[in-house]
């Protein structure tokens, strides 16, 4: 019997990785021989539009990069996750969590070193006749500077529902902390500590059962924040790096996050790790960008073909449980975690059919990198994105780090 997976995709603005990804799923063309049935696959777009409750989708698996913001889809997503047992990489009643303030209080309660973070009213309250009455009857005056004091001069304030830096300042004093909230508005705010002099800012990328660690800068361009560079991390503390973003997904049911931490000395501090509409562009990945669609089409086939069942309940007990424990160091803790997220995540059984049925595809990925194909994909998205004084500059750039990335997958071994 075959079986046929169409893979569902929900987009914004974004096309570059949407094309990659359908042009690999065409390119490898997969006939997967699993449980009895042989499974292939297709790739669509979803599109918009009034839906029927009781509807039946069409789609195995959908990868959702929308319904963070837009409430249609994700209502549409909420409903073929709990009438029809569509696979989500995302868990569709999470999304709260991505406000960061249920990320941070859960993982501090997992024993993360998570710096000292304080919630602060609105600077601009509400539009609602009820206010009024109930802060002079409830709400509890404040000194901003004195909550600052207790955080610790330098911290950030940033949103605390916040994404892609919007609304980020680094304050230094009192003066920008009472300039920056009286600029926040309506918007609710977090004060984080700042960790000083750090080592390493890495930003972990993590689909499903893989996760790649890199080095990231905040300060420099788009084009310059990933730094291709490797082993800057020890084992060690790469593997704690890889920990924490394993385990948050896991505890959040998310299977497409991105994760930031720094790093000074032996201290791994995670600072954003809610972000399950994770940077997938060309233009920032660059290097990293065909690890990404690769590793994207290797796990959607597994949840596909394996007939992987999405988890829509959290079981949060199990990891408060290990949390609570005082007779637990933080590095038991941590081995704990890594045990529970890896068992979610079928780590061994995803390496296995990775062994048996897609050994191949990074060796498609290079072949595909280094096609005209690709190359028209980078000179349409280059001048998509770059003004056109800076096209002569950019084309060649990117086309040196993907040369670069596939030129350093045939010295580790994989032929096109």
């Amino acid at each position: 019997m075959t079986t046929r997976h169409l893979i569902g995709m929900l987009l914004g603005t974004e096309d570059d990785w949407p094309t990659a990804f359908e042009t690999l799923m065409r390119r490898l063309a997969l006939r997967i021989d699993h449980g009895g049935d042989a499974h292939t696959f297709a790739t669509e777009r979803i599109t918009i539009e009034p839906f029927d409750l009781r509807a039946k989708p069409r789609y195995s698996l959908v990868i959702d990069r929308l319904a963070y913001w837009y409430y249609v889809p994700r209502e549409w997503l909420k409903k073929v996750a709990l009438l029809d047992d569509v696979y989500l990489l995302n868990n569709p009643f999470t999304f709260q969590s991505m406000e960061k303030h249920a990320a941070y209080c859960a993982m501090i309660r997992l024993g993360l070193k998570v710096p000292e973070t304080w919630l602060i009213p609105h600077k601009r309250p509400p539009e609602n006749e009820r206010f009024p009455y109930t802060a002079s009857r409830y709400n509890q005056p404040f000194r901003l500077e004195e909550i600052a004091e207790r955080v610790g001069y330098p911290l950030f304030m940033k949103p605390y529902d916040g994404g892609a830096w919007v609304g980020v300042s680094r304050i230094a004093g009192p003066e920008a902390l009472r300039r920056h909230y009286d600029e926040s508005g309506e918007r609710l705010m977090h004060l984080q500590a700042a960790v000083e002099n750090f080592d390493v800012f890495a930003r972990s990328l993590s689909i499903g059962a893989e996760t790649l660690v890199m080095r990231y800068d905040p300060s420099q361009p788009i084009h310059g924040r990933y730094q291709v560079e490797h082993g800057f991390l020890n084992p060690s503390l790469g593997d704690e790096v890889i920990t924490i973003g394993r385990m948050v997904n896991a505890f959040f049911r998310w299977e497409f996050n991105s994760c930031e931490t720094l790093v000074k000395g032996d201290e791994v501090s995670p600072i954003d790790y809610a972000n399950a509409c994770p940077d997938m562009s060309l233009i920032s990945l660059h290097y990293y960008f065909p690890w990404a669609i690769a590793t994207l089409a290797k796990w959607s086939a597994f949840c596909a073909a394996t007939g992987r069942r999405m988890r829509v309940d959290l079981d949060l007990q199990r990891w408060f449980d290990i949390g609570d424990r005082d007779d637990l160091t933080y590095d038991g803790k941590l081995a704990e975690y890594r045990r529970l997220a890896d068992g979610y995540f079928q780590v061994e059984e995803y390496r296995e059919f990775c062994d048996r049925h897609l050994s191949h595809v990074d060796e498609e990925m290079v072949a595909y990198v280094e096609s005209d194909d690709f190359d028209r994909l980078l000179v349409a998205t280059v001048r998509a994105t770059f003004p056109a004084h800076e096209h002569d500059r950019f084309v060649p750039h990117y086309r040196g780090l993907l040369a670069a990335w596939a030129a350093d997958r045939r010295t580790a071994g994989v032929r096109p």
